[in-house]
């Protein structure tokens, strides 16, 4: 033993002169600089385990960033401790198993308890050699990354040599020493502080690589053979007289077009697959907010529920995790996209696939049920879109409640044991600047057959790659944790915890939805396209001066600034010019030059795609807009006035838009302060007025048209419901009608814009209806009374007389 001490120091200098110039360190987390240490106090690093590769990195990294050594000796009075020292490992052989093992701060302790005055900080140290996904794909490169299983100085040496490119290294929070000392001693204190540091490596390491991967077919057949899946067995082979193991086949067979199989050589070959079309197709993937999810992955069982706007979700998302050390999820994805050579890849990417539809199929959705359960009881985490598909309006839709039920009762069976579990759903805003699905969406909202997914036409994307598609934000919202989501909501859940499906799931449901839908708006990345689109489709003929532009764009981000639309809501950087450079690079508008000043204009069909686009950030805007549209024909308002008028619309907005439920009270005196910084509205005696400056004016009715076609298909559907008694309309014939009379209104004043007189828009502002107890439904009718015809009355104010009457004209057919 003695011999090979020897030996390994005179290696040491020759070892570390190596790591030195090969190993290139591709993350540091926190930066070094952003440690809080005490100057004063000795600092002593701890590695999970022993590994001289590990300690020789730190050493250099050390004295790289200007932080304490760790290849000298601590120095106290008395005391001499070494720099590094690493938590032990039991071992496997069988002949030192009666050793003790024991933590290495028991001298420290002692020496603490000793002395009041002194203390000891311990910083934690993770070092992954080949998890950091920077690197190529290849055999040497999987037999030396790291995994769960604790590697050996073979497999190590192959980690410094084929990875040193590709290293991460995460520090963990300081840990002052005295901290742990109580009455009972330094001998308990030195096991508290092993245990709390074993228990932040196995966080690090889960964050990381997440929980250990079971083996596929071992999964498969553990849900088949679950207590659920064989007691709808057991019903099915009475009721459909099949026999048992005919039906446990099926079960198998569901499980394996269902499962996942995720694979790390994959995770890397997409990867690196992944950079490439990245760097082809965007010019930056800027991403926000990571922070908050690095800060909960380590000890909670994480929902990733990103908007749903184009197929590149399934992709971006996972990479940008795993680019920045955390695990991917597991992604549910339809079974439309299992497909001949991409289903393959995505189930090994870490995929999963589903039907659109269980109906008619308990077993189906016995093992799909149970699937999903097993993968969140072990901690994997997850990804689903709540909205069910992609969104071709360019709008939030409403959250579909088959995944959020399944994930909410799998919740509970884990709750009803003894120890709760730690979930939390990340909402996740996924911004584009121009997406792929360009056509095919134009030719869905125009009343088109949705085309089926196939290999031919990933190639007919494929050759879209030469063209500019701009920058993709991915802007982390508010986490929510499932528990605390319970407890503000839901009394006694906890109580109900054993029960199948408890009274209470059907509204819990809809709810989480609803909630996570407004934390995902409320993380919106403005960008060059979606701003000149709110400017520019608000023009009458979709034309705008270029210093006009200018202008309402300023006003825009000033807005944004002063009543942010969100918690975490971001604007692009540069200025309006960079911003119209950009949207004109892109080929969403054109420039023509005039000997007046140059004017931006946009033809029938970049009108019609900058809907989209501005859909994706209308609701940022909402609240000017609203306040806006009130000045359009009344040049003055008291806040009394405004609120009588705008207070029965704003909720209703409010829930077909999913913003914050913010009372109008509080909100609209702050936008009208916002609104008069900017010079668009004047506060004299007590009132809001109008500016005389023409400029100011133009700007306010450009602002006031956002929420225009919003409003006007509020007003016909009112119209329509309000002409007749009440209990007279159902929810479908009061949604055909209401299209159909938008429908005209567009034709009759010139819009080609098939979103203004989408179906869907129409019921889900009768549900806004419903939800805040203007109609209800008895009988498959819809009912109201006199307080629905009074608000009506009292928005109406809102428009000048002649698109009064014009809407009212529409409104009789």
């Amino acid at each position: 033993m003695a011999l090979a001490q020897s030996l390994l120091n005179a290696l040491r200098a020759p070892l570390k002169g190596f790591l030195k110039a090969w190993v290139e360190p591709r993350m540091i987390e926190p930066d070094p600089s952003e440690l809080a240490l005490d100057p004063s106090r000795p600092t002593l690093y701890v590695f999970p385990h022993p590994a001289l590769s590990d300690a020789l990195l730190l050493e250099i990294l050390c004295q790289r960033h200007g932080l304490p050594p760790a290849q000298a000796r601590v120095g106290l009075p008395g005391l001499e401790l070494p720099a590094s020292v690493a938590l032990p490992v039991r071992p496997r052989r069988l002949w030192r198993r009666g050793r003790t093992f024991e933590a290495p701060f028991r001298q420290a302790l002692e020496y603490l308890a000793e002395h009041d005055e002194a203390d000891i900080q311990v910083l934690p140290v993770s070092v992954f050699w080949g998890r950091a996904p920077g690197k190529r794909f290849g055999f040497w490169r999987l037999l030396a990354a790291d995994s769960w299983q604790l590697t050996g100085r073979l497999r190590r040496g192959l980690a410094v040599l084929i990875n040193g490119k590709s290293v991460e290294v995460h520090f963990g929070a300081p840990l002052q020493l005295r901290d742990l000392l109580d009455e009972r001693g330094p001998a308990v204190a030195n096991r508290k502080g092993a245990r709390l540091l074993r228990i932040h490596f196995r966080r690090m390491r889960t964050r990381v690589l997440g929980p250990d991967l079971s083996h596929r077919r071992t999964l498969i057949e553990g849900v088949a053979a679950s207590p659920e899946v064989r007691r709808v067995i057991g019903e099915l082979a009475v009721s459909e007289k099949r026999s048992v193991e005919r039906l446990e086949r099926r079960a198998l067979r569901y499980g394996r077009e269902i499962a996942s199989n995720m694979t790390f050589p994959v995770l890397r070959f997409m990867d690196g697959l992944l950079r490439r079309l990245w760097n082809r197709l965007y010019d930056g993937v800027e991403v926000r907010g990571l922070d908050r999810v690095k800060a909960l992955a380590g000890d909670h069982t994480l929902v990733y529920v990103p908007c749903h706007r184009s197929h590149i979700d399934y992709l971006l998302l996972s990479y940008v995790l795993y680019r920045d050390g955390l695990m991917p999820p597991h992604v549910a994805a339809g079974r439309n996209l299992n497909m001949l050579l991409v289903g393959p890849l995505l189930r090994r990417g870490g995929a999963f696939f589903m039907r659109r539809s269980f109906r008619d199929k308990p077993l189906y959705a016995a093992v799909f049920n149970e699937y999903l359960h097993r993968l969140l009881e072990r901690g994997h985490p997850l990804e689903y879109f709540i909205e069910g598909g992609r969104s071709r309006s360019g709008r939030m839709l409403s959250p579909r409640p088959g995944m959020l039920s399944m994930t909410l009762r799998s919740y509970l069976r884990s709750a009803a044991g003894t120890s709760p579990p730690r979930l939390a759903f990340i909402p996740v805003y996924i911004g584009y600047e121009r997406i792929i699905e360009n056509a095919s969406y134009q030719r869905e909202m125009r009343g088109g057959k949705k085309r089926k997914e196939s290999p031919w036409a990933l190639l007919r994307v494929i050759g879209q790659l030469r063209q500019p598609f701009g920058k993709v934000a991915v802007n982390i919202g508010e986490p929510l944790s499932l528990g605390a989501f319970l407890d503000d909501t839901t009394m006694g859940w906890r109580d109900d915890a054993s029960q199948a499906k408890p009274p209470w799931l059907n509204r819990a449901v809809p709810a989480l939805g609803d909630e996570l839908a407004r934390r995902i708006n409320g993380a919106a990345a403005l960008n060059p396209v979606n701003l000149v689109a709110l400017a520019l489709l608000a023009t009458p003929h979709h034309a705008i001066e270029v210093s006009l532009m200018k202008r309402q764009l300023g006003l825009l981000a000033a807005l944004q600034r002063h009543c942010p639309g969100g918690e975490h809501t971001s604007l692009p950087q540069g200025d309006p010019s960079t911003w119209i450079d950009q949207v004109v690079s892109l080929g969403m508008i054109e420039r023509r030059p005039h000997a007046l000043g140059d004017i931006l204009v946009a033809t029938k069909e970049q009108s019609n795609l900058l809907v989209w686009y501005r859909n994706n950030v209308l609701h940022l805007f909402a609240l000017a807009g609203l306040t806006a549209f009130a000045f359009r024909h009344a040049r003055r308002h008291d806040l009394d006035s405004l609120h009588a008028q705008l207070g029965p619309a704003w909720p209703i907005l409010a829930r077909e838009l999913f913003l914050s439920p913010v009372k109008l009270s509080v909100s609209l005196p702050v936008m009208l302060e916002s609104l008069c910084q900017e010079g668009l509205l004047e506060y004299v005696d007590d009132n809001w007025q109008r500016p005389s400056e023409l400029e100011a004016g133009e700007q306010l009715r450009l602002l006031a048209r956002l929420m225009q076609p919003s409003l006007e298909r509020g007003y016909l559907l009112l119209a329509i419901l309000l002409a007749q008694p009440p209990g007279t309309l159902g929810r479908e014939a009061l949604a055909e009608r209401s299209q159909q009379l938008t429908e005209r209104l567009a034709l009759l004043s010139g819009r080609d814009a098939p979103e203004f007189f989408d179906r869907t828009l129409f019921a889900s502002l009768i549900v806004s209806l419903e939800g805040e107890g203007w109609i209800w439904e008895r009988e498959e009718k819809l009912w109201f009374d006199e307080r629905l015809r009074s608000a009506a009355q009292r928005t109406g104010e809102l428009y000048d007389p002649a698109l009064r009457h014009r809407l009212q004209l529409v409104s009789h057919g």
